[in-house]
């Protein structure tokens, strides 16, 4: 039996509630990216969960989100440094397709989603994990641009986008807790580009050092 390729990249798990500016973030970090969006179970997918009291899908609950796929997805990348991952269309809440993410060589690489916090531990005992961090801009500051994104992208009817981003204004502080109670370390944005260049210096001298 052939042993596991060895580990030549880390992985920064970048979570923090809808609207937060994770995306923006990942963009501006210059690191490669991978969407955990891309991840979302499909719409017709009977186990997704349902906001309580209501026939609304809940999406902000980790249940409407494939894990596992996520984690071997961010594995192979770690590994090898490329992995096909599915392309998901957040209006159709469907799998559109699928692509092939390929990093190369590079020591660092973001998995940044809303769901990123969940998988903390099993990334640190797949010793694939360099840095787990959770972005926080206040609930209204949230709310305000998670309306305003969603509405411009068409992600769902302005309804579902009203209700859905009233509960989430309201629950934001839990969602932290939760999220930094799971592992990821909550920060603003100047914070976490500081730790985003801190662990990709650290990376880098490893792999000198290594040599």
């Amino acid at each position: 039996m052939s042993s596991p390729l060895p580990i030549s990249t880390r992985v920064v798990l970048l979570c923090g509630p809808s609207g937060s500016g994770k995306s923006l973030l990942a963009a501006r970090s210059g690191l490669p990216v991978l969407r955990l969006d891309d991840f979302y179970k499909e719409g017709d997918d009977p186990t997704l969960p349902l906001v309580a009291e209501s026939s609304d899908i809940d999406w902000d609950h980790p249940d409407s989100w494939d894990a596992d796929t996520a984690v071997a997805a961010i594995t192979r990348l770690c590994r090898t440094g490329r992995t096909d991952v599915p392309v998901y269309d957040i209006s159709l809440s469907a799998r559109t397709g699928a692509e092939t993410v390929d990093i190369g060589r590079t020591p660092l690489f973001i998995a940044e989603g809303i769901f990123a916090a969940e998988i903390v531990t099993r990334c640190r005992e797949l010793g694939v994990l360099a840095d787990a961090l959770c972005l926080s801009r206040g609930p209204v500051k949230t709310f305000r641009r998670r309306f305003l994104r969603d509405l411009k992208e068409g992600r769902k009817s302005v309804p579902f986008l009203l209700r859905r981003g009233w509960r989430l204004m309201r629950e934001e502080r839990t969602i932290v807790a939760r999220q930094t109670a799971l592992g990821a370390h909550a920060c603003d944005r100047d914070e976490a580009m500081g730790r985003l260049a801190a662990a990709a210096a650290g990376r880098c001298a490893g792999l000198r050092t290594a040599a």
